[in-house]
């Protein structure tokens, strides 16, 4: 029997090329993306494709591609997505636009394209990479936990949608993994007349400890093996420490204030 054909958006690295790696040691055909192939001309691991997801016509190009090469798409994994940080008030207008255009716009594009060939196959999974932050409003990750709740929450209406043409929809939520987020991550400046000067350069270096400090993202292709293997998933999962799982069980299960209380004391606040 042929091995399934996935397609993961954002795999040249970080938590992507984790997914990426696992699922091809599971015996699975890969293909990843990058938005520019010219950055990496020793990857080697599994073939890669240019594609951004803000530009539609990359998106047709790369999922072509992989039709006339395999003649099918069984998964896709939207995993490509960017960090944005700052306080609400300060963050400028267009790095919000482009935080969406990437984490929340972007994957839609994609899914839209993959669709018609998973209705013609009568059979299909689409992974939402979103996250653990998706799930609450963080201080000063306000429009990235946004981004990522916009994309959970539309997962479910995709899921309900095309149920019926044999496609299956889930998100998975992942909590803090060692990866070069930080690096792409847009930060809004730290302005030395801010009144969030303190607290935003605090969180800052907070955020970007937890990156250091991450679990093994090969965690995250583990689970989402676990997710494709399963014959009926869930509409979520979550992928993360103890402590950053539990904290959603609080939210769910604690008054409003007393939740808010727990985060302002994480928060330093």
């Amino acid at each position: 029997m042929k091995s399934k054909v996935i397609l993961i958006t954002g795999g040249s690295s970080g938590i992507g090329k984790a997914i990426g790696l696992h699922l091809k040691e599971k015996g699975y055909t890969i293909y990843g993306t990058t938005r520019d192939k010219k950055k990496y001309p020793s990857f080697s691991e599994f073939p890669l494709l240019e594609m951004d997801v803000r530009n539609i016509e990359t998106i047709k190009k790369a999922v072509a591609v992989v039709l006339e090469r395999e003649s099918r798409i069984d998964v896709l994994v939207n995993n490509a997505g960017i960090g944005i940080t700052g306080p609400m008030e300060e963050t400028p207008q267009e790095e919000i636009i482009k935080a969406f255009a990437t984490n929340f716009n972007g994957p839609l594009s994609v899914i839209n394209e993959v669709l018609p060939a998973m209705r013609n196959q009568k059979n299909g999974l689409i992974v939402n990479i979103t996250s653990i932050a998706g799930y609450m409003g963080l201080p000063y990750r306000g429009i990235y936990s946004a981004s990522k709740a916009a994309l959970e929450l539309v997962t479910e209406s995709y899921r309900l949608e095309t149920k019926s043409f044999g496609i299956k929809f889930t998100t998975l939520a992942p909590g803090d993994f060692a990866t070069n987020i930080a690096s792409g991550r847009y930060h809004t400046p730290v302005y030395e007349n801010s009144p969030y000067r303190s607290m935003y350069k605090t969180t800052l270096e907070a955020i970007d400890a937890d990156v250091d400090s991450g679990g093994d993202p090969i965690e995250v292709g583990k689970k989402i093996a676990k997710i494709i293997e399963t014959k009926n998933p869930k509409p979520h999962y979550m992928v993360g420490s103890f402590i950053q799982k539990f904290s959603l069980t609080l939210k769910s299960i604690l008054p409003g204030l007393w939740f808010e209380k727990l985060l302002e004391k994480h928060n330093g606040n």
